[in-house]
Parts: structure tokens; sequence; C-alpha cells
């Protein structure tokens, strides 16, 4: 099973995959999602998105600014102020 996570800003699709976890730098602490998660809404706080391709493995990170998250029957969406790079 995968879990589908894109990552937006109001500018642009930065991402959209299909991933085993992602972690989340929520306005309340870090948050994990896997396919499957309970359908919630988080505010993000600045710092680093990182996405495991698959189980096990290293994560990639993405760092994002302000924004919000997600999760819902479809799977995750950030919706981040900025993210650099």
């Amino acid at each position: 099973m995968a879990l589908h996570f894109e990552l937006v800003t109001p500018a642009r699709l930065v991402r959209s995959e299909d991933v085993h976890m992602v972690v989340v730098p929520g306005a309340e602490g870090e948050f994990g999602v896997l396919e499957g998660h309970a359908p919630f809404m988080s505010t993000i706080r600045d710092g680093a998105v990182k996405i495991y391709r698959t189980a096990g493995s290293e994560f990639e990170s993405i760092d994002v600014r302000g924004g919000f998250a997600e999760v819902s029957a479809s799977g995750l969406t950030v919706l981040a102020e900025h993210v650099e790079g």
C-alpha cells in the first residue's frame, strides 16, 4: 500500500507521488502519516517535511515555511506558504 502525497505552494505543484510515509512539522509537533491514517487538518510550522519512499528507506527532506496539512481518504496534501529550493 502507498500514501498519495502532494506538496503545493500558492504558485505551483511541487510534488505529487505515492510514498510509504511522510513526517510533517506540525504546529504542535511532528506527526507521521501512513496510508489509511484518520482524516484531520493541522497548521504546520517552519521545518522539514521528511519523505520516506519505501519502508526502511532513508528520508528525503524538503524545507517548508508555514501552511496547512490535510489528511483525507485520498492521501496527504501539504499546502506550504513557501518551499525552499
